[in-house]
């Protein structure tokens, strides 16, 4: 009996494992953190919904290869912040045939706010300075 029991239970242990495993197809999707930044920076720019339509599937392309250049090129700090600018000059272009060229440059404006709210919430919480609100800083605006 204890022969079933060990086996069940490194069964379903091996089982668990792999599903909290971090799945490459989730990036895809995106998570609700890249969610949360996509509709504080649509209305920050005041996008319509065509416009927002336009600007999603764009945004999230943009975020999985701004985090697929941090991966490949983490060691090499100058090279990162070359290809870093390249990325961005590279979807400005592409956020420009949604909207007009001032809110196309404004959208790294936004990111780089949204992001200091998140580091500041996580400082905040990690230090236990202030009441904890849960989720203050995703809230949009």
């Amino acid at each position: 009996m204890k022969k079933y029991f060990v086996i069940i239970t490194i069964s379903l242990l091996t089982g668990f494992a792999g599903l909290a495993q971090e799945d490459d197809n989730e990036d895809d999707r995106g998570g609700k953190l890249q969610v949360r930044m996509r509709e504080y920076i649509q209305k920050r720019l005041n996008l319509s919904r065509n416009e927002a339509e336009k600007f999603s599937p764009i945004f999230l392309r943009y975020i999985l290869e701004l985090r697929r250049t941090h991966r490949e090129h983490k060691t090499d700090k100058p090279l990162l912040q070359l290809r870093v600018a390249e990325v961005r000059v590279r979807f400005r272009n592409e956020f420009r045939q949604i909207m007009d060229e001032q809110r196309a440059n404004r959208v790294f404006e936004h990111q780089r706010e949204f992001e200091k709210m998140i580091k500041d919430e996580i400082i905040q919480r990690r230090t236990g300075n202030g009441p904890i609100r849960r989720n203050r800083a995703l809230q949009l605006h």
